[in-house]
């Protein structure tokens, strides 16, 4: 890496997310008016992001529909400034339809390579810059702020850096606010980023310099922390990093990244970084890998014994990464990787206290599952005690007498269920969005008229096994809330019977 490294401890950093129109280029993905407005309220109050990217102009009415809905809201909240649409160097027509949404920021898209000017457009340099000209005075009569998108300035820094220089020269003649750097088709490694980003920071100290990650390399993380190094205050991000091809830079890796490694500031509020994570893996349906760094489902969770029991030492095993600064909290694993202390602490939270010779069958048992690959979870436990220790067997609180369900086309399904609450026998029925819901329904107004307690559902998954066989077996896991997260799993040849499975596991845990 050549150049001096920018000193950046306790400066600001701004984050721009473009979730809503970059992330919305995830192939599948499509974000409806509501959904649109509800990330975007969440992103910019709760999550504290400086700007967002919402929608590209001229796309489809669903998309007109969507950013005329988060105009009116951010009109109302003066956030109007803080939220940018997407258009094209096409005379007034992606302005125009900008205005008619109530839009105040045009983020325009120009070209930052010689390549893509003259072979995509096939214009000269100069003809393109007359027609960014016309663009940005338009944009002028309209009250319209513009942003500049430089796309593929990573291949022009690398292809033809005369063509560049020449258009950021040009553009400072104009009246834009700020000119943003996209490394478009993810090419750039963090020398590049960081030699190409110092180059336009030092030619041009009066400009104001984004910076566009894409992560084809899985570099997009790596090369804003080196643009960043280089002298860049303003990152593009998306929620689990979502985008074109192999996504954009996480929001959440961003933040975590730049505060650790770089003692930056920025505005946003990490405990909110998982409530987001979440919402935006509901609504695009692209599922968060469980590995993935602060928001995947296992990456606080310790598996093994030796680490449980550092932490239960000192906290040997913890780095500055602790789960409270994201809305998290640390999981101890079971497995066949599992020590006394991982199973300790899972038994401790359950209230649970075993003598150490029992303590070392329960471990003995658990590892013996783990070796047959048997999920074991934290609810598993009060029956691995009790089937080791040979405590007496009980019969479930909650049992299923029996159920029907139906479902015909042109009506709701159905659901009839009959099923006992310790001595006593309840009947209802209901109808439903569906089987499993209509079933829910059922159970859920028994549970009204007794008073008793019902969690939230707030994850629904299930696992076929590949093959395509219709009798396969399939496992079907269900995460509740009440007081705290748990989950149930069941197990059958039929969806909805391992869902119910699941459910009246559910209530039995509940009843205990």
């Amino acid at each position: 890496m050549t150049g001096k490294v920018v000193e950046v401890k306790d400066q600001m950093l701004s984050i721009m997310d473009t979730t809503l129109r970059d992330g919305e280029q995830t192939s599948g993905v499509s974000f409806t008016d509501m959904e649109k407005l509800s990330v975007a309220r969440i992103l910019l109050e709760d999550v504290k992001v400086d700007r967002i990217e919402i929608a590209s102009a001229r796309v489809s009415d669903g998309e007109f529909l969507a950013a005329k809905r988060v105009m009116e809201w951010a009109r109302e909240k003066a956030y109007l400034p803080r939220i940018e649409v997407l258009g094209f160097v096409d005379g007034k027509i992606s302005l125009d339809w900008i205005n008619s949404v109530g839009g105040k920021v045009l983020n325009l898209l120009c070209k930052g390579s010689y390549k893509h000017v003259t072979q995509q457009l096939r214009k000269t340099p100069e003809q393109h810059i007359d027609d960014i000209k016309k663009s940005v005075a338009y944009a002028e009569e309209l009250g319209i702020r513009v942003n500049v998108y430089l796309e593929d300035w990573s291949n022009g820094m690398r292809n033809s850096k005369d063509y560049v220089h020449f258009m950021i020269s040009e553009l400072q003649k104009l009246n834009i606010d700020r000119i943003m750097l996209p490394d478009t088709l993810g090419i750039l490694d963090p020398d590049e980023t960081y030699e190409f980003c110092r180059e336009m920071i030092e030619t041009y100290p009066e400009a104001k310099f984004d910076f566009h990650a894409h992560n084809d390399y899985d570099l997009a993380i790596a090369n804003v922390f080196h643009a960043i190094k280089a002298g860049i205050r303003c990152v593009h991000t998306t929620v689990n990093g979502l985008g074109e091809r192999a996504g954009n830079a996480p929001l959440s890796s961003v933040i975590a990244t730049v505060k650790d490694h770089l003692a930056m500031q920025t505005r946003v509020n990490e405990t909110m970084l998982n409530k987001i994570s979440k919402l935006v893996e509901s609504f695009s349906g692209i599922r968060i890998p469980t590995n993935k760094p602060l928001i995947g489902e296992f990456v606080f969770t310790q598996c093994s014994g030796i680490h449980a029991d550092g932490d239960s030492k000192n906290n040997l095993y913890f780095n500055d990464l602790l789960p409270e600064r994201f809305g998290r909290t640390r999981v101890y694993a079971l497995g066949k990787t599992s020590g006394k202390a991982n199973i300790k602490n899972n038994l401790e939270e359950l209230g649970i206290e075993l003598d150490p010779a029992s303590l070392k069958l329960v471990t003995d048992r658990i590892i013996e599952l783990g070796d047959h690959k048997e999920t074991v979870t934290i609810e598993d436990l009060p029956y691995i005690v009790a089937d080791v220790l040979n405590y007496e067997d009980q019969a479930p609180a909650i049992r299923l007498v029996n159920y029907s369900l139906s479902h015909a086309m042109g009506l709701r399904p159905s659901a009839t269920v009959s099923f006992m609450v310790k001595d006593k026998k309840y009947e209802a029925n209901a109808s439903g969005d569906g089987q499993y819901d209509a079933f829910m329904n059922a159970v859920q107004s028994v549970y009204e008229e007794l008073g008793k307690p019902f969690p939230k559902l707030l994850d629904y998954s299930v696992t076929i096994p590949p093959g395509g066989k219709t009798d396969a077996l399939v496992e079907t896991v269900i995460l509740w809330k009440l007081g705290r997260e748990f989950k149930t799993r069941g197990l059958d040849s039929d969806q909805t019977a391992a869902a119910i499975k699941a459910t009246m596991r559910m209530l039995n845990m509940i009843e205990k």
